[in-house]
């Protein structure tokens, strides 16, 4: 192992080795216009209530209808979805209308429903901004799962496979915190 200075502005090689889920945060302007961006910072804060930590660039114009919407939709894209992390991660302004998606009633955001295992309806609880990024703390309403899905994995700036990197925990693997 070696020791590696830290720069003042780029901690990505650390954590490019801490690999994490996908996801599209999406969300609604005030005129109504969609909005969505790629995700991968993000962590779940607490049970009681159920509360996640989402982490936005600032500046990005899905951030700005978060903040002033006060709600948003988690769509944890599944291992097919490769593309639509890469078209979200883009900033295409044609990503909505190269992508399925609609609108339930009480949704937080527009749900990628061809492309997620998993979609989160959520309110805005709080914020902080720090440097570049705002961490938006929010409380999930509710939740759609397709347990038969597997997630996409990013890391090292590569996708990869959940059902390729799984193994059996009777294979030797333990439990975290045990």
């Amino acid at each position: 192992m070696t020791d590696r200075p830290v720069p003042q502005a780029d901690i990505r090689p650390l954590m490019g080795g801490f690999p994490s889920g996908v996801s599209v945060v999406t969300a609604l302007d005030a005129d109504g216009t969609p909005r969505g961006m790629t995700c991968t910072s993000l962590a779940s804060v607490a049970l009681c209530p159920p509360t996640l930590v989402i982490c936005l660039r600032t500046a990005s114009p899905t951030t700005r209808s978060v903040l002033l919407g006060g709600q948003l939709a988690l769509n944890l894209l599944h291992e097919e979805a490769r593309a639509t992390s890469d078209l979200f991660g883009s900033g295409d302004p044609d990503r909505f209308a190269l992508t399925p998606w609609h609108l339930p009633l009480g949704a937080g955001g527009p749900h990628l429903t061809g492309a997620a295992h998993a979609i989160a309806d959520c309110e805005v609880t709080g914020t902080r901004e720090v440097g570049d990024h705002t961490a938006v703390f929010v409380r999930v309403r509710r939740f759609t799962a397709d347990d038969a899905a597997a997630p996409l994995l990013y890391g090292r700036r590569r996708y990869a496979r959940w059902s390729h990197a799984v193994t059996d925990v009777r294979e030797g693997a333990g439990h975290v915190g045990a």
